[in-house]
């Protein structure tokens, strides 16, 4: 039984590790233009998810649109019809671990639904909502 916690713990702990020092230095640069800033927030996070906008191909569209409401569960890509594995790392360990994918993907959603790259806030505020689901 102690062979099984101690993986689990250093799985736990590296995800950890890998989404905090990304969102301490999506911090750092949104500090630099916003002196007053406190903090990522869930909130923010899930109206910029679920928010409808004109994005990639002129349809409306959201995070949500491709990711489903419930991040806990697979949804299919509404451009490809693809399975998308849950978003949520409570429920896929794998999401979240690589800051190149997660740099990838944000750059890739944001232009798929804003039709722009999102700002450090927007990022940090996303991710923050990601890992409270």
């Amino acid at each position: 039984m102690k062979k099984l916690i101690i993986p689990a713990l250093l799985v736990s702990l590296s995800f950890g590790s890998v989404v905090e020092q990304y969102l301490t230095n999506l911090k750092t640069e949104v500090l630099k233009n916003e002196q007053n800033f406190k903090g990522f927030d869930v909130k923010r996070g899930e109206e910029i998810f679920t928010s409808t906008h004109m994005g990639k191909k002129g349809k409306e569209i959201s995070c949500s649109s491709c990711h489903g409401i419930d991040l806990t569960k697979s949804h299919e890509n509404f451009f490809t019809a693809k399975t998308i594995e849950p978003l949520s790392p409570k429920a896929n360990p794998k999401r979240l671990t690589d800051v190149k994918k997660i740099e990838k993907w944000l750059k890739r959603n944001f232009n798929d639904v804003y039709n722009r790259e999102g700002t450090p806030k927007e990022k940090g505020d996303v991710i923050t909502y990601i890992m409270s689901k």
